[in-house]
């Protein structure tokens, strides 16, 4: 009786610790998405996360495996306590005419403490690129995933597909490691770069492959303390910084270091780029280290009279 006692014990803490883990996860299905690809899963997605982010609990909110269809969609903090978005199948989105509206396809906003695991989006660029290329009057172009005003945010093992822009775009936001990433469109797709950063500190990115039709990283002014590591970039741009001294008063770029990472035919390796404009910005503080170049086009290259249109601003050294 007594071992049947303490037996009973143990397998009720241990249903009790199941029950609680269960509670603490909240998986889109049973708030009513459809794992067919076709069906709009949105605001079963919303439901989720908000249920989510208002749990006193740290919290995941789990996409089963199977394709869902999600249009434009914003996941809203701050939440009461750490949040994790865990993908184990494919979120997918709608046509790109549904995006006339809308600059973001997948966005947070003003969430901390969030994490975003695995898994794969697919934005179906390409019938949005053939738009572009036929001149034709085309949307924006959404972002795939879309990061503002966020603190204190780890990615790991993403995979973002044919964006119709960029992949991911982060602005204001602080503390945040990226790693194992795949960023794939092929290399001719228009302005898909694979991550741009603005306006944000104390990045890392890490052991990612990034291959797109423009910068495989683009780090923008008021971007300061990043580490990008073990990153193989290409086809694409390369990594750049800049634009800079596009605006007055626009704040500069320090501490960057880019280390041990390898360019596999592309346009640029690193570059530094700013306009030929009178206003003052500035990077300073750059380390590019130990990189390894494979048919690149300009391994190195600080170009300070940028300008990728026409009726270019006069040089200020001419």
């Amino acid at each position: 009786m007594a071992k049947f006692a303490a037996f009973f014990q143990i397998f009720f803490l241990v249903s009790t610790a199941t029950q609680i883990c269960i509670a603490t996860s909240y998986n889109v299905i049973d708030f009513g998405a459809r794992p067919d690809g076709k069906t709009d899963s949105t605001s079963a997605f919303t439901k989720a996360w908000t249920v989510a982010c208002n749990s006193k609990k740290k919290t995941t909110v789990l996409v089963p495996p199977g394709r869902f269809l999600v249009n434009s969609i914003t996941f809203n903090g701050p939440c009461k306590n750490e949040i994790k978005l865990r993908i184990l199948g494919t979120i997918v989105a709608p046509s790109y005419e549904y995006f006339l509206s809308h600059q973001a396809w997948i966005e947070f906003f003003a969430v901390n403490r969030l994490s975003i695991v695995g898994g794969t989006i697919d934005a179906k660029g390409s019938s949005y690129w053939s738009c572009k290329r036929g001149g034709n009057n085309c949307p924006f172009g959404a972002r795939s995933l879309s990061l503002q005003s966020c603190n204190d945010v780890f990615i790991s093992g993403l995979k973002s597909l044919n964006s119709q822009g960029v992949h991911v775009n982060i602005n204001g936001c602080n503390n945040v490691t990226m790693q194992r990433l795949r960023i794939i469109a092929p290399g001719d797709s228009p302005n898909t770069d694979g991550i741009h950063i603005g306006n944000s500190n104390f990045f890392k990115i890490l052991n990612s492959t990034i291959a797109t039709g423009d910068d495989c990283i683009s780090i923008g002014p008021g971007s300061t303390y990043m580490r990008m590591e073990k990153i193989n970039c290409g086809p694409g741009h390369g990594i750049s910084i800049g634009s800079m001294g596009g605006t007055p008063k626009e704040d500069g770029v320090h501490h960057i270091v880019v280390t041990n990472s390898v360019f596999t035919r592309t346009d640029n390796g690193v570059r530094i780029k700013t306009w030929a404009k009178p206003f003052k910005s500035f990077a300073e503080h750059v380390v590019f280290k130990n990189l390894e170049m494979r048919n690149v086009s300009n391994p190195i290259i600080i170009d300070q009279e940028y300008c990728p249109q026409r009726d270019c601003p006069i040089s200020v050294n001419s």
